[in-house]
């Protein structure tokens, strides 16, 4: 049996809380962690006592923030600020319960990026995404789209589709940052940033936090609201190749479809299965390369694939509905699974997805990370 079988159907989501999202210069990343923290406790009904495992992303001191939320846990770990440590942490903490490790488990994520004004990319961490002149991740994807419109034929007019759908859905989420409806002239026309992405193909860097609550299926019934379960888990890592040249000529395609496969393999279900996707879209063309690796599109397709709203609610996907990293708020991935459990909780209001009852969340990232969720 693979390790993430041990999983399968076992762990279940029993708390979801953010905070609001924009820039908060009076507080830190304790303080928004905190606020999360206390808003997840409430959705589950548990006591803070209850709490004896902690995970934290993003935040400078896991000692200090278990003495801010006044926690001694069994269980810790700390996990440094990159986006793809979301589906990371949640496969973490689900092994650290099915081993008896602990029996609840909080993981937080805070950002303070928006009022701090941190860069992602140049002189942050240069050694990691300039070694061969690229300063800032944005170069980087916007080289791997302009391959493929080169190889594929695929048009930003199609690239447009991504942008104007999540934002479509970030005006119908109170929580949002952008409610101002965007058209895909207004992608078109928009200032161009590293050819051929543009200021819609960006993602939103705000300050915020977000909380998960995870315990085991047999636990998860005696806690406020319908548990969500995790059913599929799915990994890949890919280190050998420079973010340059793996960018370049594979967009990481096959690990998203490895990583894809797994996670489907151990559900049971298929792309025809998935009711909503929630996809991290740092920039616009990963949600095509993603569509791809998971098979909902063949290759070198996507384009043509979320033309005439297929992402949108009551298309064919509906993708990123609270808006995602485009139009909602840039929190790394986590924002998108607590998305994901309130779509199978029917507790997104005006976004809800009808009958939703499977939800995938993917990351193609450098450690590409599937995750997928059903209603109890």
């Amino acid at each position: 049996m693979a390790s993430g079988d041990l999983i399968r159907d076992r762990v279940s989501v029993v708390g979801v809380g953010n905070t609001p999202y924009g820039s908060f210069p009076e507080t830190d990343e304790y303080g928004l962690a905190a606020h999360a923290f206390r808003n997840a406790l409430e959705d589950s009904g548990l006591q803070k006592s209850q709490i004896d495992g902690l995970l934290v992303c993003r935040i400078p001191s896991y000692v200090r923030m278990g003495e801010v939320l006044g926690l001694d846990p069994g269980w810790t770990m700390t996990l440094p600020g990159h986006g793809r440590m979301a589906g990371m942490a949640i496969v973490e903490a689900a092994m650290a319960l099915v081993t008896g490790q602990a029996k609840y488990v909080a993981l937080m994520y805070a950002n303070i990026g928006r009022s701090r004004r941190i860069n992602y990319g140049g002189d942050e961490i240069p050694s990691f995404w300039d070694p061969w002149g690229f300063t800032s991740p944005g170069g980087a994807h916007a080289m791997m789209f302009r391959r493929h419109m080169d190889l594929y034929g695929t048009t930003t007019r199609q690239l447009a589709e991504v942008s104007v759908a999540f934002r479509h859905h970030a005006c119908l989420n109170p929580d949002a940052v952008m409610k101002k409806p965007i058209t895909i002239e207004d992608h078109e026309a928009a200032r161009r940033i590293v050819a051929p992405l543009g200021l819609l193909d960006y993602c939103l860097i705000n300050d915020g936090a977000v909380c998960i609550i995870l315990t085991m299926k047999d636990r998860a019934r005696d806690c406020r609201k319908a548990p969500v379960n995790i059913i599929g888990v799915g990994a890949r890592d890919e280190y050998r190749e420079s973010n340059i040249s793996l960018y370049a000529t594979d967009c990481r395609y096959a690990a998203v479809k490895e990583a894809g496969a797994v996670a489907y393999r151990m559900a049971g279900v298929g792309p025809p299965d998935i009711d909503a996707f929630m996809c991290y879209d740092n920039f616009s063309p990963t949600v095509l390369f993603t569509l791809e690796g998971l098979g909902f599109c063949p290759r070198g397709e996507a384009g043509r694939f979320v033309e005439n709203g297929t992402l949108k609610l009551g298309g064919q996907l509906p993708t990123n509905t609270d808006g995602g990293h485009l139009s909602n708020s840039y929190m790394q991935g986590w924002a998108l699974n607590i998305e994901a459990v309130r779509q199978l909780r029917g507790e997104a209001g005006a976004r809800q997805v009808p009958d939703c009852n499977v939800v995938q969340y993917a990351q193609a990232t450098p450690c590409t990370r599937s995750i997928i969720y059903t209603r109890a």
